[in-house]
């Protein structure tokens, strides 16, 4: 799959010696959703902001589509589009007109049908003519997406697009993003809400303390990391478990109704065969039982905290 975005040893230093970016190196493909991770001063928004041309690096290289984003900045720039966090918008302009003149910014000609689609794709279109600053926080989140989509960007980033936003406009938005997906563009989003990069992204990176400590598919993610948990439903009530369940990852919970098995999903063997026998010859029954996978979020926890230690 071809390179969209190529970053070499990318870091950025702020005057007074902070380092919010450390040797960044990454590739993001043609095509996919990219989900960027990572807890509150990690790195994401400078990361974006640099391969936009917003911040300048310290050192290293990003290249767009193959051109460098210093170098060829317009044409680097006019392949993107870019949803920032903050709220900024032209109070006394029309939403027609801000689209429109986003567009226009790209030096792409007038197309009003276009800009229709994208309207209308956003639920916007009934408040086409509506001053910007009558609108709501939600609807304001909208038209910076219709800003950002304006010139028909072949990357489209989306830094907390959905930060403090009601949930038909999360559907809204991501229903959007699979069709631009499945268009060809590019998206890298970043995002608080990791139950929509685990349902969303392709790949998954996490960034912390200004340095990308893993890149992964998602579902290799999943399973590389990702512990599983067996429960046993109890037909009678443990105060405690015998001594010779020891050996096993097994911990009595909700009153002693229930017993938690967790296995490593990376092991050749769960040992759960050899756990439930343990389990029946020290005359414990059950009445059921079912797994739980770890979720994105969990193993994001996780991973930030070994980054800590």
């Amino acid at each position: 799959m071809k390179k969209m975005i190529q970053i070499e040893n990318l870091s950025k230093v702020y005057g007074g010696g902070f380092k919010a970016l450390n040797n960044i190196n990454l590739t993001i493909k043609e095509g996919e959703i990219f989900a960027l991770l990572g807890p509150n001063g990690a790195g994401k928004t400078t990361l974006i902001s640099a391969i936009c041309g917003i911040v300048n690096p310290t050192s290293g290289t990003v290249t767009v589509n193959g051109h460098d984003i210093i170098k060829d900045y317009r044409e680097t720039r006019a392949l993107i589009g870019l949803v920032p966090q903050e709220l900024t918008t032209d109070a006394f302009e029309s939403v027609w007109s801000t689209v429109s003149f986003s567009r226009g910014l790209f030096g792409k000609a007038p197309d009003p049908a276009h800009i229709e689609k994208v309207l209308k794709d956003l639920s916007l279109w009934d408040k086409k003519d509506n001053m910007l600053m009558t609108l709501s926080g939600g609807m304001k989140r909208r038209v910076l997406i219709a800003k950002a989509l304006s010139h028909e960007p072949q990357i489209l980033f989306l830094d907390e697009p959905t930060a403090g936003v009601d949930v038909e406009l999360r559907k809204d938005m991501w229903q959007m993003v699979r069709e631009l997906r499945a268009n060809g563009v590019t998206i890298i989003l970043t995002t608080h809400y990791i139950e929509e990069a685990e349902e969303m992204a392709d790949r998954i990176g996490v960034i912390n303390n200004g340095e990308i400590i893993l890149v992964e598919e998602k579902s290799e993610l999943m399973q590389k990391l990702g512990k599983k948990e067996l429960y046993l439903e109890l037909q009678e009530t443990h105060d405690q478990l015998p001594d010779n369940l020891n050996e096993f990852d097994l911990e009595l919970i909700e009153e002693g109704t229930r017993l938690k098995y967790t296995y490593d999903t990376q092991s050749e063997r769960t040992g759960i065969t050899t756990m439930l026998n343990a389990v029946s010859e020290c005359g414990i029954k059950f009445k059921d039982l079912n797994t739980k996978q770890s979720s994105l979020e969990e193993i994001f926890v996780e991973l930030v905290k070994k980054n800590h230690e």
